[in-house]
């Protein structure tokens, strides 16, 4: 046991392997749904002045709900669970893709090659799907990126509460929460859980600051 046992015996290296299958796959299938979605709405609350209005004002109601919040509301009214969690963070995570791919449309469809392809021809759908959206993914990306950071960090504070992944099933969470009484006899317990939220986050934060460097036309000399 390299990284010691809980107060059950289990040994804490494999449950945080494990753990880490769960917080990641939620993470990446929440901030998949979420981009799908809000690039979807933000694609068409930029280009048609008609949705505008409607998407963004719901877009405003849902961001005015402090987030943590509004999950724990959802997951309070719905019941616990992953299935549950996962709808939670989707619904709060997709505002921020909406307002930047808005932005975006915004900028882009007034460019002088989206008039000639428009002058050629070329339908919305075209316009939007092969002149618009590809020249838009880059902050798109980089959103996508610093979103799954903060949603593995809701995963594990929804867990600690309870309110996330039950046990016995480990996740990083329920792993501090269940530990968090064992702090001042034995702290590896709840550190090295804790340890593995931080970095995950810290790496992703750092790979999403890169990819906005790495993406951004300004800095590129």
């Amino acid at each position: 046991h390299l990284l010691g046992t809980d107060n059950f015996g289990r040994d804490i290296l494999s449950r945080i392997m494990v753990g880490s299958r769960y917080t990641l796959m939620i993470g990446f299938g929440c901030i998949t749904i979420a981009c799908l979605i809000g690039t979807l709405l933000g694609a068409l609350a930029g280009f048609y002045k008609r949705l505008d209005n409607l998407i963004m004002r719901l877009t405003d109601i849902v961001m005015g709900i402090p987030t943590f919040m509004l999950a724990i509301s959802i997951i309070a009214a719905l019941g616990t669970g992953i299935k549950t969690m996962m709808l939670a963070l989707c619904i709060t995570s997709t505002p921020a893709f909406i307002r930047i791919v808005r932005a975006q449309v915004l900028t882009i469809k007034d460019q002088e090659y989206v008039e000639a392809a428009r002058s050629i021809g070329a339908g919305n759908l075209r316009i939007m799907t092969k002149h618009i959206l590809p020249n838009a993914l880059a902050p798109i990306i980089v959103q996508a990126t610093l979103g799954l950071a903060g949603a593995i960090l809701s995963i594990a504070g929804l867990s600690f509460l309870g309110l996330g992944i039950q046990p016995p099933t480990p996740e990083w969470g329920a792993m501090l929460s269940n530990a968090r009484v064992y702090i001042r006899d034995a702290w590896h317990v709840t550190v090295i859980p804790g340890l593995g939220i931080m970095l995950t986050i810290l790496s992703l934060n750092l790979m999403g600051d890169g990819l906005r460097d790495a993406m951004d036309p300004k800095l590129k000399n």
